[in-house]
């Protein structure tokens, strides 16, 4: 924890150094990473530091106390005001988190407020992830920041990376002083997020549970919750869907929409807390000014030069966001394409007027015949390691990879397009649709999709999970799968291989002993992969 400095002011080396120190210790609880991020679009020069940095106990609600420090910029006098940017901390980490782009921010004429989330390292409270008593947290540093620094009433926004995020969110749905917002690489739905094909993603969840044990005190809720969604308690299965939903932006788009606040979103192609899907079609029932962002990569991990000081897009979008919003900059991210999408294959960035307008071009891969698969074992075909194959995508072009000749047949269905003649640039989110018939009345599947090499090695394209029960053996029912949303260009000369199989370490399945699934394809209800696609 950063010593208390009633009024001393740190350099900018400093800043940045203490900030490394809170990202490596973040990054060995799989929080964030300690890795650099795509080289930026170019940025103006900083000007001179001369914003002054003090720590604070910030009351919180409750009547307990988060650990905060604020930016003020240099010659503020009694009777100045200045547009107020507050910053939650992400999951695990403490305030020291933002000390760089809050200095940025300062030094551009900004008061910025950070404070360590409750439950966490020396913040009061229990971990209440972000329920109702971190959304009134918000408002109550909000109103200490009025009190206690030349903050402009009128002039508020939030931001935040994952945790941070998703707390911002929500607060722009319960406080109407808010009036922009940087959420990155957050949540919109928590249950869409971890629960996804009614499926627990158990490397997530446990990753979460344990950094949350480490550096902070859990409540009892979330414990009780935890237990109940790693023990697969379907009696309680209601319960938790509900615990996410009072946790969910989603569930509050209402509120959002009316109190008006321009809300940023950034997220990566792979991030494995909060896939984009449920990030892109949050932004779909937003009225209010609004941005989506995606880019390769996975959680936090397109932010994390950022946080360190260095030359970022997703900060140097932050920054014109707040800007405009906040201050009135005419610097025309309002008149861009809102939304924003970098490449995962070649790095470009792309820009649609909506996520409707993404992939317009839809390319069906029928997915006929009949496929019978023996469940509980692993077919070689999965989604990879939590954090470290998504960066390896990011900085390697190098995803999970399977040999699709070599997987087993008993194990795992595996249908194939013919070779492309020129490339497919998939754009969004290919949703599988099939008849499915198992022999018993739980099960899970896993849906890959592959770009496959003229000598048969695949690579990971997307995928998702899916999980039913209740089911009567025998009887065939429709299953129908959005797979994780991207932007991919698979070259002329390779194909697309759909692979399903039943076992992945990223999430627990349901597979009884002996199971076997059928998919099928009838000819009044035909199955097939819808594959989005970018107009040439």
């Amino acid at each position: 924890m950063a010593p208390h400095h009633p009024s001393g002011r740190p350099s900018r080396t400093t800043a940045v150094a203490v900030t490394v120190a809170a990202l490596f210790a973040g990054a060995a609880f799989g929080l964030a990473p300690a890795a650099t991020a795509a080289p930026a679009r170019a940025t103006a020069a900083a000007p001179a530091s001369g914003s002054s940095l003090t720590f604070h106990d910030i009351p919180g609600s409750g009547e307990i106390t988060l650990k905060g420090n604020v930016f003020t910029p240099a010659g503020a006098k009694t009777g100045d005001k200045y547009p107020l940017v507050v910053f939650p901390t992400s999951w695990g980490l403490p305030q020291i988190e933002y000390l760089a782009q809050a200095q940025k921010l300062a030094d551009s004429g900004y008061t910025v407020v950070s404070y360590t989330s409750r439950g966490f390292w020396l913040s009061g409270g229990s971990i209440e992830v972000a329920g109702p008593p971190d959304i009134a947290d918000v408002s109550a540093v909000i109103d200490w920041a009025l009190a206690n620094t030349p903050a402009d009433p009128a002039r508020i926004g939030m931001g935040g990376v994952s945790y941070g995020a998703g707390i911002s969110l929500l607060a722009a749905g319960h406080d109407k002083r808010i009036k922009a917002v940087v959420a990155m690489s957050g949540w919109a739905d928590l249950i869409r997020s971890i629960y996804s094909g009614r499926t627990q993603h158990l490397q997530a969840a446990a990753l979460l549970g344990a950094a949350g044990q480490i550096t902070g005190r859990p409540s009892a809720e979330l414990d009780r919750i935890l237990k109940e969604f790693l023990g697969s308690d379907l009696a309680k299965e209601q319960d938790m869907i509900d615990w996410g939903r009072k946790r969910s932006p989603a569930a509050y788009v209402d509120q959002i929409n009316r109190n008006g606040a321009a809300l940023m979103l950034g997220n990566a192609w792979g991030d494995s807390l909060f896939p984009p899907n449920q990030y892109a079609d949050f932004f779909g029932r937003l009225t209010g000014p609004k941005r989506l962002e995606f880019r390769p990569g996975d959680h936090a991990t397109a932010e994390a030069t950022g946080l360190l000081g260095l030359p970022n897009d997703v900060w140097t979008d932050a920054h014109r966001w707040f800007d405009h919003y906040l201050k009135g900059a005419d610097n025309g991210i309002d008149k861009e394409q809102p939304v924003q999408l970098k490449s995962r294959t070649d790095g470009s960035y792309e820009g649609y007027p909506s996520w409707q307008a993404v992939g317009p071009a839809k390319e069906d891969l029928a997915l006929s015949g009949t496929k019978k698969i023996t469940a509980n074992v692993d077919s070689g075909a999965d989604g990879g390691v939590i954090f470290l194959s998504s960066l390896l995508d990011q900085f390697a072009k190098l995803p999970p990879m399977a040999s699709i000749p070599l997987l087993p047949r008993s194990f795992a269905a595996v249908w194939q397009s013919g070779a492309y003649g020129e490339d497919r640039r998939i754009r969004g989110t290919a949703k599988l649709h099939t008849t499915l018939t198992s022999t018993k009345e739980s099960g899970t599947l896993v849906a890959y999709l592959y770009d496959v090499g003229p000598l048969g090695l695949g690579k990971l394209v997307s995928n998702a999970p899916y999980t039913f029960h209740g089911q009567t053996p025998g009887r065939p029912f429709p299953v129908d799968l959005e797979l994780s949303s991207t932007s991919y260009d698979v070259p002329a000369g390779h194909r697309l291989a759909l692979v399903v199989d039943t076992v992945d370490p990223l999430y627990i399945e349901h597979n009884p002993l002996g199971a076997q699934l059928t998919f099928s394809s009838p000819a009044s209800d035909p199955s097939h992969l819808t594959v989005p696609l970018r107009e040439k």
